[in-house]
């Protein structure tokens, strides 16, 4: 968990500058169009669009931004029909990633990942090869604000929270698949703002990585991440303190 938190706090940073491109609205709503398409336009009874929702007004999405996803998605506005996929593979030291996409062209979005890989000493795995690396965690990120850490702990583990972080300016939580949405209602319920909330695919073990070898993954996951269909990007990696000193 260490090394996802650390690197979280970087990602965090580079936030700003992908809500200025509008990559993290592009992304929130394809999350909108997908969950409305499988589950309904209802958020009441579609809790995947319930969240999606909630992490779109998290980003301040205009309001009529997220009722013209769900009504392409319900097909009562003319849409694009995106498909889920994840993509497998490893990165400079044997490192391993899974690249969660939304596309509308599958052909297109497989290339583009193979590329990406490649020019970054990469290559992209078999389906299966690295995914049982991973296991899915529900992630919970609240900015440190007017609330303390022990406020935050009781209410979390009462409601079923596995873990608690405590970062420079954000605390992160994190829960198995089944407490994710009893720990997220509990926040809303005392009044707690939370910045995202989302299932994450979490390594079981982290690969320490430094030099060259990070450096190279950096710039992959910075390259997938900025590729348009790209929703998440996970590995393993672990860096060096050092090291995210310097891309901080």
């Amino acid at each position: 968990m260490s090394g996802h938190s650390k690197w979280s706090t970087i990602k965090r940073k580079k936030g700003a500058a992908d809500a200025k491109r509008g990559k993290l609205f592009t992304r929130a709503i394809k999350e909108i169009t997908i969950a409305a398409r499988e589950g309904g336009g209802d958020p009441s009874g579609n809790p995947r669009l319930r969240l999606a929702i909630d992490n779109a007004k998290a980003i301040n999405m205009p309001a009529d931004n997220i009722e013209r996803a769900i009504k392409k998605a319900t097909g009562e506005l003319e849409g694009v029909t995106y498909h889920e996929l994840t993509y497998e593979g490893y990165a400079p030291g044997g490192v391993a990633f899974l690249v969660e996409v939304a596309t509308d062209n599958k052909n297109r979005t497989v290339a583009e990942v193979r590329h990406l890989f490649s020019k970054y000493n990469g290559s992209m795995g078999e389906s299966g090869s690295v995914a049982w690396m991973f296991e899915k965690k529900g992630i919970i990120s609240l900015p440190k604000r007017d609330k303390s850490e022990d406020e935050i702990m009781e209410i979390v583990l009462n409601a079923g929270a596995e873990d608690l972080q405590t970062e420079t300016d954000f605390f992160e939580i994190q829960t198995d698949v089944e407490s994710f949405e009893p720990v997220r209602k509990a926040l809303l319920e005392n009044n707690f703002t939370i910045e995202n909330a989302s299932l994450q695919w979490i390594a079981k073990n982290t690969l320490n990585v430094k030099g060259e070898d990070a450096e190279q993954i950096v710039k992959l996951i910075e390259a997938l991440e900025d590729a348009d269909d790209v929703q998440n990007v996970y590995s393993n990696a672990d860096f060096d303190e050092e090291f995210l000193k310097q891309q901080a």
